[in-house]
């Protein structure tokens, strides 16, 4: 047996792929995870028509219900909407804007959550005091009351033109700088016990610096934890997102996300169109869902407690 294989043989026999492999909640979340953002990421290649494409749409085409609907047409498999958009690949544009602007959240908000986190517990005393009351103030604040205010507050401050070129930008920072007390407080947590442990102590008599151990020695047992609170927090993020979308503060029309599709949709929802609300919905919650139960199912499987 090749090193190669037995390398597969016993990352395969491990204690995550097995728990994997023995959840078929796991299993079912994966691959509908893994289809929704497959679908998001290949859209510009598999998307049955481009709704960004202005040229391409008509009016004539409004509001085709969809399969298996009277005058319905399989070209446009979930209908179409008010400008004649075809609502399924609609969907899959806007969850390639909802899917990005999940995952740079929850990359910033894990980011600054570690630093400060690393920071906090290892540097300790006032400064790691006044880090942690800035956090708990913040977490008396919901989330997305949280985005709604930085949102608001840098909005104001730019000009009109360049907060719109920017609001992709924006929003990733107002919604990042929501999620990241959550993070911080458990890897200040983490490193607090770390730090006390006789290989930090040596550490330190030897003379590593200290940016140096906590590179080193505490940020890589705070990797579960935050593994599981950034895996909950990318569904978060995508929920804050199409909020702020369905409220008008989000993104604009020009990069429509599932939150701005619902928006749109939700004015013909009592009118008899209702899928073009319906649909956008149901994929936020079932992407939502498949990662908020990934999270789950990582969560007891890092936890040796649960075990």
């Amino acid at each position: 047996m090749s090193a190669t294989t037995s390398r597969l043989a016993r990352a395969w026999d491990s204690d995550v792929l097995y728990s994997f492999r023995h959840s078929p909640v796991a299993i079912l979340s994966a691959f509908i995870a893994l289809v929704l953002i497959l679908s998001a990421v290949l859209a510009p290649w598999i998307a049955p028509h481009d709704p960004m494409d202005l040229a391409s749409l008509s009016l004539l085409d409004s509001f085709k219900p969809p399969v298996p609907m009277d005058g319905s047409d399989w070209s446009n498999l979930l209908g179409t909407d008010n400008q004649g958009r075809d609502v399924l690949s609609a969907i899959m544009y806007g969850m390639r804007i909802s899917l990005l602007v999940g995952f740079a959240s929850i990359l910033f908000a894990v980011v600054l959550g570690i630093g400060i986190g690393l920071l906090a517990g290892y540097v300790g005393g006032m400064l790691g005091v006044l880090l942690m009351r800035i956090a708990d103030v913040q977490l008396t604040f919901p989330a997305i009351l949280t985005a709604l205010l930085v949102d608001g507050v840098i909005g104001a401050a730019l000009p009109r033109t360049l907060h719109e070129r920017l609001q992709l930008y924006v929003i990733v920072f107002a919604i990042g700088i929501s999620l990241w007390p959550g993070i911080a407080r458990t890897v200040r947590g983490s490193t607090m016990v770390e730090r006390n442990k006789d290989y930090v102590m040596a550490a330190r008599v030897i003379g590593v610096p200290s940016w140096k151990i906590m590179l080193s020695h505490a940020l890589p047992n705070v990797i579960g934890p935050v593994l599981v609170i950034g895996t909950l927090g990318l569904g978060l993020a995508v929920v804050a997102e199409a909020t702020l979308s369905f409220l008008g503060v989000g993104l604009p029309p020009t990069q429509p996300s599932l939150g701005t599709l619902i928006r749109f949709g939700n004015d013909f929802l009592f009118s008899g169109q209702w899928w073009v609300t319906i649909y956008p919905g149901v994929a936020l919650v079932l992407l939502v869902l498949s990662i908020n139960l990934l999270g789950d199912w990582l969560r007891d499987v890092l936890n040796p407690r649960l075990r």
